[in-house]
């Protein structure tokens, strides 16, 4: 009680005869009292070289192990209108299976016999083409035909000139006989014509001698005559030759000039029938993603874009899906001081949101509700505005399996296990702000070197 009177209680009443007096102000109380704070102490020196786990904890969410097995969205390749849908918000579909039919909003592809109509043109096209690749063949035949009457034109020519030059040879033997035979004339002329002077011979033997004269010099002239005209003739043969030439040159040509201007439309219709053909198939394939699919076994998770009727663009996003079956991995951040000490291959422990779990930090041999896993991957460069590294882990197959309703996305806690060290000595780095033991772990390398 409170002294708030002057009549002072314990100076007027004495408790230390009394059963509880006895017991607490006795000095074996303090014997007690003082054996158990020795016992504590040394207790707790004991304590301070036990071992202890030095660890890098971090926050975390659950993930797939790689990015095919992640949640993602399902997009439409081509702009449309929303007609049908065939899911609801958690149904579990299989791949292949339509989530969501849609129409056409472009008026290019409203027509439905577009991909008949498109393949009627491209049949068309193709006729044309064959069309033209009979003119070609019937060229090539022109053009062979023209090559033999002319190799044949030019042979009876060549003839026609081997003649000509005969003639003009044989002329020109009979015009040296001709200028023989009026030398001949000549002598006999000229010998009459003395004879008859000297009174030797008649008249008429100068007369027949002039006569004949005459005769040679006149076939000579004609002789002359019969030679020009055989040289005038080589002349025409091979104007003739030079003639053929020219003329069938010029239908040879006409008709390869004929030939490639069918070979030109023959290609000119085949790009288009290519074109047509690309057209055709675009569009069956256009037909084909009026249906919308799941790309894989998985849940539907929220649908984007709900109503019907709602017009989308290409490429925007209509409904999210997750994976059925995904091999489960948890991304954990590490601050920069830290990241030195993360090394792929390492164990880490992992404790799930939403799981009971008994943590001892130091002892996770002890630890309850924690799971293991590895370090699959460690980020090279800070890509999150949270300052900190991103680390990958795994699980580890040599530890027990991972709770089997883990979902993506859930949270996680995680001590990444470092050297053990004496409980004192993680007490000292820890006040004075310093980091864990730098360490390498041990390899095959390092230890073939250690035992050399």
């Amino acid at each position: 009680m409170l002294n708030i009177s002057h009549n002072q209680l314990n100076k007027s009443v004495d408790i230390t005869d009394s059963k509880s007096g006895k017991r607490v102000f006795h000095s074996n109380y303090y014997k007690y009292f003082n054996r158990f704070l020795g016992g504590s102490a040394i207790l707790g020196f004991i304590i301070l070289f036990l071992p202890w786990t030095q660890n890098i904890t971090g926050r975390g969410n659950v993930t797939t192990l790689t990015p095919d097995q992640r949640p993602q969205t399902i997009q439409s390749q081509i702009p449309g209108r929303i007609e049908e849908w065939f899911v609801r918000e958690g149904a579990f579909v299989k791949k292949g299976d339509t989530i969501i039919r849609i129409s056409e909003v472009k008026t290019d592809y409203f027509d439905p016999k577009l991909v008949e109509r498109t393949t009627k043109q491209r049949d068309a096209k193709a006729l044309s083409v064959e069309s033209y690749q009979g003119k070609v063949k019937a060229n090539d035949v022109r053009i062979s035909a023209l090559i033999s009457e002319r190799r044949l034109k030019l042979e009876q020519a060549e003839n026609k000139l081997i003649q000509a030059k005969y003639k003009v040879e044989s002329d020109s033997i009979d015009l040296e006989a001709a200028k023989t035979a009026i030398k001949i004339a000549e002598t006999k002329y000229n010998r009459a014509d003395s004879l008859f002077k000297d009174g030797f011979t008649a008249l008429k033997n100068v007369e027949d001698a002039t006569v004949k004269l005459r005769e040679t010099q006149a076939k000579l002239i004609s002789q002359n005559n019969k030679l020009l005209a055989s040289k005038n003739e080589v002349i025409n043969a091979k104007v003739e030759i030079s003639r053929v030439n020219v003329e069938f040159s010029d239908k040879i040509s006409k008709a390869e000039s004929d030939k490639f201007s069918a070979q030109s439309s023959q290609f000119d219709t085949e790009a288009q029938v290519t074109k047509l053909d690309n057209q055709v198939s675009n569009y069956k394939i256009r037909n084909g993603l009026l249906f919308v699919t799941a790309p894989y076994d998985g849940y539907i998770n929220k649908v984007l874009v709900p109503g019907i009727g709602q017009t989308f663009k290409e490429g925007e996003k209509l409904v999210g899906i997750m994976p059925a079956n995904v091999d489960l991995a948890v991304e954990t951040f590490v601050s920069p001081i830290d990241l030195p000490l993360i090394h792929v291959g390492e164990k880490v422990r992992v404790q799930f949101d939403g799981w009971p779990a008994i943590v001892f930090r130091g002892w996770p041999n002890v630890s309850y509700g924690t799971y293991g896993a590895k370090v699959v991957a460690v980020e090279n460069f800070i890509t999150l505005s949270n300052g900190k590294f991103r680390v990958l882990l795994a699980p580890d197959e040599d530890d027990q399996k991972w709770p089997k309703d883990v979902r993506a996305g859930s949270g996680a806690f995680t001590m990444a296990l470092l050297d053990d060290v004496p409980i004192w000595f993680e007490l000292w780095r820890q006040l004075n702000g310093f980091p864990p033991n730098y360490y390498q772990p041990e390899t095959a390398t390092n230890k073939t070197a250690k035992k050399k």
